[in-house]
């Protein structure tokens, strides 16, 4: 029950980022740049997440229950992006919606390769360091 509660408040502060996140003021275009934004960081979090907790003791259970099934969970949106995608097929914006798709799908691969490489790096530096 208490990894229930864990990942709901997780979830629960990843939603309400996303939902802040939909403030930012940008030039509406007929491109979901939020979302891609989202999804990018929620990336590059998790990528962060699974690397620390690979590499050392400071991240327990709870915490990854919290951040990467919870926080990363609540805060990216693969149903949102699976709705905007068909929204502009169905507004006849087929390269859009097929760029939309690719960039996605790349930049937040890439997302967790940079989050993981980040703490590969500063693991590296603390070795050096000690």
């Amino acid at each position: 029950m208490i990894n229930c509660l864990i990942v709901g408040l997780g979830g629960f502060t990843g939603a309400v980022m996303r939902y802040l996140m939909t403030g930012i003021p940008i030039v509406r275009m007929d491109f979901p740049y939020i979302t891609l934004l989202i999804n990018i960081l929620g990336s590059l979090l998790i990528g962060i997440v699974v690397a620390i907790s690979a590499k050392s003791c400071i991240m327990n259970d709870n915490a990854m229950l919290f951040l990467k099934v919870g926080l990363c969970g609540g805060f990216t949106t693969f149903s949102s992006f699976a709705l905007e995608t068909q929204e502009l097929m169905a507004d006849g914006n087929v390269i859009a919606s097929a760029a939309y798709v690719i960039l996605s799908v790349s930049f937040c691969v890439f997302a967790v390769y940079i989050g993981q490489a980040l703490v590969d790096g500063v693991s590296v530096m603390i070795a050096i360091e000690d």
